[in-house]
């Protein structure tokens, strides 16, 4: 996640500062600073209320994929497909054969492309930036939390993020599912934003952060503390090979000391965050919340099938 400092070019009555003329995003106006510590009460709220809808949401999920796929065994469903040519074939195809990994990665990486873009459109800048940039003083800071996770600064920021991403997506869904890696991503997004939150307000630092490392290190604190000893390089580098434990440990060392000497190119309290809450889930979230859903899987069951009256 990548921070965003500013700087007064002119004295506005809404004491609006913008971003700096070299940036793409010049053009749009914005309150910055940090916000009051009573606030940040009701930012935990919503980032534990929405952290708990991305898990419950994902165990729904889960429990309707599983439903009807069970109803179309039991009731011999067979779907009559049109046979597609051309590029719709193709891209059917294409869709098949990308393992369940890919398939959670590329409408991920979609949407942020298409944040991305929308971020370029001048008429737009303003309202993009309001709403997809961590900002703890703006009047939408809280879906801006979120939010801010799907819109990058520049097209390298875009494809580090992305390149990352995809490189961990896979074994991250192989061992969590589908459903359970999107709500880790969503979680470790929104706390990854929190955490920038505190550091900003309790160091009195103004700025505003995008980016999806904050998410994408939840991922990665998962994977590599599950797998500590996995090999990993670096695509610039092949020939110099780590650990992923050793990965994962030197990524929070740099991070934490550029929280403590005040870097303020990447968010690091961000990338902090989310690593940490990545480590938590693989370390306790996943054996006594994920592997614990099943009341409220019978809860839901009892509500969307209520027993018949004879």
């Amino acid at each position: 996640m990548q921070v965003l400092q500013y700087r007064q070019i002119r004295n506005l009555r809404n004491s609006q500062s913008s971003i700096r003329p070299e940036s793409p995003f010049s053009n749009a106006y914005v309150k910055t600073g940090t916000t009051s510590p009573a606030r940040l009460w009701k930012h935990l709220g919503f980032t534990v209320m929405f952290s708990g809808a991305s898990i419950v949401g994902a165990a729904i999920w889960e429990y309707e994929r599983i439903r009807n796929r069970t109803y179309r065994i039991i009731h011999r469903y067979r779907q009559f497909q049109v046979n597609r040519t051309g590029w719709r074939r193709e891209m059917e195809t294409w869709w098949r054969n990308l393992s369940e990994g890919q398939k959670m990665f590329v409408p991920i990486c979609f949407i942020n492309v298409v944040v991305s873009l929308a971020l370029r459109v001048p008429a737009w800048q303003k309202t993009m930036v309001r709403y997809f940039f961590a900002n703890p003083a703006s009047s939408s800071s809280y879906w801006s939390m979120i939010l801010s996770t799907f819109s990058h600064y520049s097209v390298f920021h875009l494809a580090a993020n992305m390149y990352v991403l995809h490189s961990f997506s896979t074994i991250a869904v192989t061992t969590l599912g589908k459903e359970q890696f999107l709500a880790l991503y969503l979680s470790s997004g929104v706390i990854s934003s929190f955490a920038s939150h505190v550091y900003k307000t309790v160091l009195g630092v103004p700025g505003l952060s995008l980016g999806a490392s904050g998410a994408i290190m939840g991922v990665l604190g998962f994977v590599c503390t599950q797998y500590p000893d996995i090999q990993l390089s670096i695509i610039f580098l092949p020939m110099f090979t780590f650990t992923a434990g050793m990965a994962i440990k030197g990524i929070m060392t740099l991070d934490a000391i550029g929280c403590i000497l005040g870097w303020k190119y990447f968010d690091h309290a961000a990338h902090l965050g989310g690593a940490l809450f990545g480590i938590f889930w693989q370390m306790w979230g996943n054996a006594n919340i994920w592997q614990k859903r099943e009341p409220l899987l019978t809860l839901w069951h009892s509500f969307r099938e209520p027993p018949r009256s004879q």
